[in-house]
């Protein structure tokens, strides 16, 4: 029974999977190295409006036969529909170079060789499972696998960094320390993903094809809830190890490196396997959401199942091999900087979805209730505002 209601929760802890990449993991561990327990009430507000989010696109997913983007055609017409699909594209190619980065990093540090064989061979291995027949099996199943070592690696981290019990219920108080209102802007955008909320309609529809008759709006929660957890060990244990000492985060594996003189090879072993997870089953994730939706917005079908999909997910996992190849390592700042520029176009997307989950015609009974449209406006104006402040910062 366990086991039956674990597998059912395949969509929500796919969409936390590919959420839940290098760069949040660098963006958390800079929260807590710098603001100590200070901004831990970010990530309760962010995982919030993304259960909401996520909700919407399930309940969508299970309202109509229709992808999204086919919805959004048919609702604002063809130019739309492409203008999302290539938005979503972009962000996920944004990022898709660091997760590469990410799998290098950590398995080069752990096996002191080169992350050059490391991007190229994890590479090849998820354009590999691309050929499987029942792939969106076999991606759930990584997932989950991938899922549990990493709740495994961080908490047991967690436990090891002995972290202030007062400390962390003093940070779920909303403050904004000075100067931190980027990377709180950077972790929003990681976090409150719209794009992977999108894409959980997909994976409940591939789903519903696969199993007739099966729900799985409700159980996306679980998954959301797990991403919330893995952000708040990491940015717990940074606030722990990390404040103190005053270490202030230049790349993905410092905190690692901070980890290892207090608590002995094992803890550092163990922060570095749960980052290669995250930033194994972002890549596979994020390039699945890329190529999904830009085959959709193109009208090439948008099944897991279609050769044409797999092939757009293979090419934006190329894309962000040559990157990584090429530039051998992205800084933090980078990250960060991307994160923040990714805000500028989610809004939108943001807004056609809530738009059209309000609309009873599409929706019938699994429209937005009075809860929903309340909890979805504000989190689309707090998109919005964070948009307009991303813009006079850059500009």
């Amino acid at each position: 029974m366990f086991k039956h209601w674990f597998s059912s929760l395949g969509p929500g802890l796919i969409t936390a999977a590919l959420v839940f990449g290098p760069s949040k993991i660098t963006i958390a561990s800079k929260l807590g190295s710098e603001y100590a327990f200070g901004l831990l009430w970010v990530i309760v507000v962010t995982i919030f409006f993304m259960v909401v989010f996520t909700s919407i696109s399930a309940r969508i997913g299970l309202a109509t036969n229709e992808s999204l983007l086919t919805t959004i055609r048919n609702k604002w017409g063809r130019p739309v529909a492409v203008f999302t699909g290539l938005c979503i594209f972009f962000v996920t190619a944004s990022f898709q170079a660091g997760n590469s980065i990410g799998i290098g990093l950590a398995l080069s540090e752990l096996t002191h060789t080169t992350t050059l064989s490391w991007i190229i061979a994890f590479n090849v291995f998820a354009i590999c499972l691309l050929f499987f027949r029942s792939f969106y099996k076999v991606l759930e199943k990584i997932m989950i696998c991938l899922i549990g070592l990493m709740l495994f690696a961080f908490v047991t981290t967690l436990i090891l960094s002995k972290p202030s019990v007062p400390g962390i219920i003093s940070g779920l108080k909303p403050s904004i320390p000075k100067g931190s209102l980027g990377l709180i802007i950077a972790f929003t955008a990681s976090c409150f993903s719209i794009v992977a909320a999108f894409y959980q309609s997909y994976l409940v529809q591939e789903r519903k094809r696969m199993q007739p008759g099966s729900t799985h709006h409700d159980k996306s929660f679980t998954g959301i809830a797990i991403l919330g957890v893995l952000s708040a060990i990491v940015l717990v244990c940074s606030a722990t190890v990390l404040y103190p000492q005053g270490i202030h985060l230049k790349t993905a594996t410092d905190m690692s490196k901070a980890l290892e003189p207090l608590f002995g090879h094992y803890a550092s072993v163990l922060f570095l396997c749960g980052l290669a997870a995250a930033s194994f089953s972002a890549l596979i994730g994020n390039a699945s959401v890329g190529g999904t939706l830009l085959g959709d917005a193109l009208e090439l079908g948008s099944s897991l199942r279609s050769g044409k999909t797999r092939f757009l997910i293979a090419i934006l996992m190329m894309i962000g091999a040559g990157i990584a190849i090429r530039y051998g390592q992205l800084p933090l700042e980078l990250i960060i900087l991307a994160q923040r520029v990714t805000i500028l176009v989610v809004p939108f997307i943001g807004l056609a979805m809530f738009s059209i989950a309000n609309d009873k015609k599409i929706m019938r009974h699994y429209a937005n209730n009075l809860f929903i449209k309340i909890a979805g406006g504000i989190g689309l104006l707090l998109l919005f505002v964070l948009a307009v402040k991303t813009v006079t910062d850059i500009f």
